[in-house]
């Protein structure tokens, strides 16, 4: 099982997060998140490691800006959080790796994502709020037996040390990774990281329980 950290912006952070060797490090284009990363540091970007997979994270942004940030941070997926259509996530995928992040709630409609067939690597399935940025809460994960295409997906939204052992319930074919974000802070965008080796150890388990 993947793990993703997204949300950092602190040089250091970015730095202690790495250290611990996610395989996705998210950072967060959206000016209206307290996790927007606007003063992002290429060169503490050039200092990740290859193998973890560098992600950008937009909600409705042009796709003159994505390219731009994708060539300036050398990106290595994007996760697009908005209305984007099918075909506007496909046109980057020459570029970069693609996910594609919808809201779920109880009685969520699956089948229309059979549009994002072949057009997106990856889909993230985070709880439905409001307002873009993601909420922090849980939603009812048996809503993902629904789930039946066969693009691999991240779960997110509300994942938090108290609850990240209950994945081990989930025993969905499709289920690639696990998002990390708000419920392992000390502040917006500043994450803590011994909450977060505690995780990865609790995912090593999770994964040793699902192989057997």
């Amino acid at each position: 099982m993947k793990i993703k950290v997204c949300g950092l912006k602190n040089d250091e952070n970015i730095r202690s997060v790495a250290a611990l060797k996610p395989d996705y490090m998210g950072f967060i284009f959206y000016k209206s998140s307290p996790r927007f990363a606007s003063e992002l540091n290429s060169e503490i970007l050039k200092d990740i490691p290859a193998n973890i997979g560098k992600t950008a994270v937009f909600v409705n942004e042009s796709a003159e800006n994505i390219n731009k940030l994708i060539n300036l941070h050398d990106f290595d997926l994007i996760q697009l959080h908005g209305d984007e259509t099918p075909d506007f996530c496909q046109s980057f995928r020459t570029k970069v790796k693609v996910i594609k992040a919808f809201g779920v709630t109880t009685g969520f409609d699956f089948e229309q994502l059979k549009y994002y067939l072949n057009k997106v690597d990856y889909f993230l399935f985070d709880t439905k709020a409001e307002t873009y940025g993601g909420s922090g809460k849980t939603f009812d994960w048996s809503v993902l037996n629904e789930y039946k295409l066969k693009v691999p997906f991240f779960l997110s939204g509300g994942i938090s040390p108290d609850n990240i052992s209950e994945i081990e319930s989930i025993h969905h074919p499709q289920l690639y990774g696990i998002d990390l974000n708000s419920k392992f802070e000390d502040s917006p965008g500043i994450k803590n990281i011994r909450q977060l080796e505690k995780a990865f150890k609790t995912v090593k388990v999770i994964e040793h329980e699902l192989r057997r």
